[in-house]
C-alpha cells in the first residue's frame, strides 16, 4: 500500500526573480519531500535588486485558489505569507475558517529585501485581529515584530526576550522570534545567528553560525515554508522548527555557490540534491 504522499499549501506572492515567495515555497517543499500546493495572493515584478511593480489577486479569485485546494488535497500544514492588502488578510482568513483546523505558519511578510514595502501601513490591524489569532506558529523578524506591537525594534537578545510578552499578548500560537537584523544594529550576536522560540511556556534560544553572504533574499520565506513542509511530514512543532533552522541555515552556507542577478541573491534550496563539478561551474544532480 502507498503511504498518503505528505502535502503542504503556500499562500503567497509571486515573485517573478525566483528567489522568495511562492517560488521560494515551493523549492522548499520540493526539497523537503513534500508535495507543494499554492495560492497566488500577488504578482510581484521583482529581481534581487529591486521590487518594481506589485499587482494584487482579486480576492474572489485568492478565494477560489483555497476552495479548489483544500476541497480536493489532503493538505496537512499550511504556510502563509505576503498578502499586501486588508482584502486579501479578510479573504483569506475567511476561506480558512471554513476548513478544519490544520496548522498554520504565518510570515508576517512587511518588507522585502530590497527594503521595499510588501504589505500596506492600514492591513496591519487587520493581520493581527484576523490571522494572529489563527495561526500556530508566527515567524516575524525583528522589524516586523516591532510594527505588530508597536514597540521599538529590539537591539540586543535581550532585548528580544523583553519583546516576547508582547507577541503573545497578540495570539495564542507559538513564536519565532528571528534576531538576524541584530548583526545590522551591534556586534553583540558575533558570528551566531540567534532565534527565540516560545510557545507561551518556555523560551529556547536557537543558535546556528551566522555565515557572511550577500546571497540572502528569500530566508524568511524559506524558513516559514521549511516549518510548514516538516509539520506536514508529521514533526511536533518544537522539532520542526529546529529542523527548519537547520535547513535554511545549510542553503545559507551555500548560497554563494549561485551566481543568480547582481543584488541580494538567493539562497541555495537544492544545498542537498546539487553539488558544483570541479571541471564545471554550473550544477549537476547529485
Amino acid at each position: 500500500m502507498i503511504a498518503d504522499t505528505a502535502i503542504a499549501m503556500t499562500l503567497a506572492g509571486s515573485d517573478s526573480g525566483g528567489g522568495a515567495g511562492i517560488q521560494a515555497d515551493l523549492k522548499t517543499f520540493s526539497a523537503l519531500g513534500v508535495f507543494g500546493a499554492s495560492v497566488i495572493t500577488a504578482l510581484t515584478a521583482q529581481n534581487t535588486r529591486e521590487v518594481r511593480a506589485i499587482l494584487p489577486i482579486p480576492a474572489d479569485f485568492i478565494r477560489s485558489q483555497i476552495q479548489a485546494v483544500l476541497d480536493d488535497l489532503n493538505v496537512a500544514a499550511i504556510k502563509v505569507g505576503m498578502l499586501g492588502d486588508v482584502a486579501t488578510i479578510e479573504c483569506v482568513a475567511k476561506a480558512l475558517s471554513e476548513y478544519p483546523a490544520r496548522p498554520i505558519v504565518l510570515d508576517p511578510v512587511m518588507i522585502a529585501k530590497s527594503g521595499d514595502a510588501l504589505l500596506q501601513g492600514d492591513a496591519i490591524n487587520s493581520l493581527r485581529s484576523l490571522l494572529l489569532p489563527r495561526a500556530s506558529l508566527i515567524t516575524p523578524n525583528l522589524p516586523e515584530a516591532a510594527r505588530l506591537t508597536d514597540r521599538p525594534e529590539p537591539s540586543t537578545v535581550q532585548q528580544m526576550h523583553d519583546l516576547l510578552p508582547a507577541l503573545h499578548s497578540l495570539t495564542d500560537a507559538a513564536i519565532l522570534l528571528k534576531g538576524g537584523h541584530l548583526q545590522n544594529l551591534n556586534q553583540e550576536s558575533g558570528n551566531q545567528a540567534i532565534d527565540l522560540f516560545s510557545d507561551g511556556t518556555q523560551v529556547i534560544e536557537l543558535t546556528s553560525v551566522r555565515y557572511n553572504t550577500g546571497n540572502t533574499h528569500g530566508t524568511g520565506c524559506t524558513l516559514s515554508s521549511a516549518i510548514t513542509a516538516f509539520l506536514a511530514r508529521q514533526m511536533t512543532l518544537p522539532d520542526a522548527v529546529r529542523a527548519g533552522k537547520h535547513y535554511i541555515s545549510n542553503a545559507i552556507k551555500t548560497a554563494d555557490q549561485l551566481k543568480v542577478g547582481s543584488g541580494h541573491g538567493p539562497v541555495n534550496h537544492f544545498h542537498e540534491w546539487w553539488h558544483q563539478d570541479s571541471n564545471n561551474p554550473s550544477y549537476i544532480p547529485n
